[in-house]
């Protein structure tokens, strides 16, 4: 995506209204904040927050909003681009913070990562307030399909492969109620896809600037069956709103 975009946002977009990467990765930063009710939050712990780029976007929008930005990924870190926010160098499973200390949780394109997700959740119940809010976005499998059907994504996939009904079950779990679940993943995978078959020729040779071409070939043929486990329903892009 830095690669595609020149940008220092990771996520897939929300493309709604969007005909590029940059515009469709502000969209879903901007659906993100709607839901998680940022104009009337006081602090949020933003989980797994890459290069913070998502944290600046809600800043500049919420001034007074404080935020801590934890990362396991140390460089990323220190690639972040704004000093606006709290940067931590943490695991999702440990929070480094004391109980009922936020009210806003969020996890934007990163729980797919967070081994056990449970663990994460629990720790989200314990360091928000009783009235907090979790909001969780990521990539999740359906049920009523069998994994082998993901094909070249079984192996290109580098995250946990959550299904959905584990997902809400360990929200539930936890001690959360779901407020509100957005499916999002016909706004998401489709329409990046079809991008990037448009536009292949450009950013081949972006991507041919740093990695050899049998793995522009590899992520060439894992976006073409992303749109087509998307149309079939197999894999989904949930945002979920739990309190």
């Amino acid at each position: 995506m830095q690669l595609a975009t020149g940008g220092d946002m990771l996520n897939f977009g929300y493309w709604d209204l969007a005909s590029d990467p940059v515009a469709a990765q502000h969209n879903l930063c901007s659906l993100i904040g709607d839901i998680a009710e940022l104009g009337s939050a006081r602090r949020l712990i933003d989980v797994g927050s890459g290069l913070s780029a998502p944290a600046a976007q809600w800043k500049s929008v919420h001034d007074s909003l404080d935020i801590s930005c934890l990362n396991i990924n140390f460089q990323q870190l220190l690639a972040s681009y704004t000093n606006r926010v709290s940067l931590l160098n943490a695991t999702s499973t440990v929070l480094p913070f004391s109980d009922k200390s936020a009210d806003r949780v969020v996890a934007l394109e990163s729980a797919q990562h967070f081994r056990p997700l449970n663990k994460f959740i629990e720790e989200s119940r314990r360091v928000l307030q009783p009235s907090g809010l979790l909001v969780i976005a990521l990539p999740v499998v359906t049920r009523t399909h069998p994994f082998f059907k993901l094909g070249i994504l079984s192996w290109t996939w580098s995250s946990e492969h959550y299904e959905l009904e584990y997902v809400k079950s360990a929200i539930a779990n936890n001690g959360f109620e779901i407020r509100d679940i957005k499916h999002i993943g016909h706004q998401v995978y489709e329409p990046l896809v079809d991008y990037y078959v448009l536009q292949r020729s450009a950013l081949r040779e972006k991507i041919l600037s740093k990695y050899p071409g049998f793995l522009e070939n590899i992520l060439y043929r894992s976006l073409l069956k992303m749109k087509d486990v998307s149309r079939k329903g197999i894999i989904d892009y949930v945002i979920i709103k739990a309190q």
